[in-house]
């Protein structure tokens, strides 16, 4: 089982079992099998619709197909300690390429933001793929008008890159890039 453990946060990486239960018998049923308190996430309609595309087209699949680096390829459950509930999730776009790169992606719980926990859920994360050694640069997008999550990555030094249009479902948005160099 892969789990990292900050000062007040519990990642956990489900396994393939784990986000088949989320996909056929949805979020509070996973939750229940986890034991974790039901959460009831509240997130944008983007970010949503977004979780159940990457649960069924790439989590799944992709912990099937590499199930001794599944959590490189699966959703972490963000699980605050104290309350020991989900309030987001966090992950990367596979095992590092020929290049040592992969991409992170993460969310928070809409009466969870601004308290630090997207900022120490991504440097726990970062700290866990150091251990890989052919890891070299984490990349990051965001759009340009989410301040929150740009600080989030600045906070773990990652420095924008560039910027570009990128086409979201039916609209068109500005989305900054990021990166984080891994040092050896």
């Amino acid at each position: 089982m892969s789990i990292i453990h900050t000062s007040r946060l519990r990642l956990q990486a489900l396994k393939h079992d784990d986000l088949l239960i989320w996909h056929r018998q949805g979020r509070e049923a996973l939750e229940k099998h986890l034991g974790l308190v039901p959460s009831k996430w509240q997130i944008e309609p983007f970010f949503e619709a977004e979780t159940l595309e990457a649960l069924e087209h790439f989590w799944i699949p992709m912990a099937q197909i590499f199930p001794w680096d599944f959590a490189w390829y699966s959703n972490w459950e963000i699980i605050l300690e104290e309350e020991n509930r989900s309030i987001g999730g966090i992950g990367f776009s596979g095992l590092p390429d020929d290049n040592g790169c992969t991409m992170v992606g993460y969310f928070i719980d809409m009466p969870y933001r601004n308290k630090g926990y997207a900022s120490e859920a991504l440097g726990g994360l970062i700290d866990w793929a150091k251990q890989d050694g052919s890891l070299c640069q984490i990349l990051a997008d965001t759009p340009v008008d989410n301040n929150s999550s740009e600080k989030v990555l600045e906070k773990n030094g990652f420095q924008q890159f560039g910027e570009i249009e990128e086409v979201e479902h039916i609209e068109t948005i500005l989305v900054r890039h990021w990166k984080l160099n891994i040092s050896r």
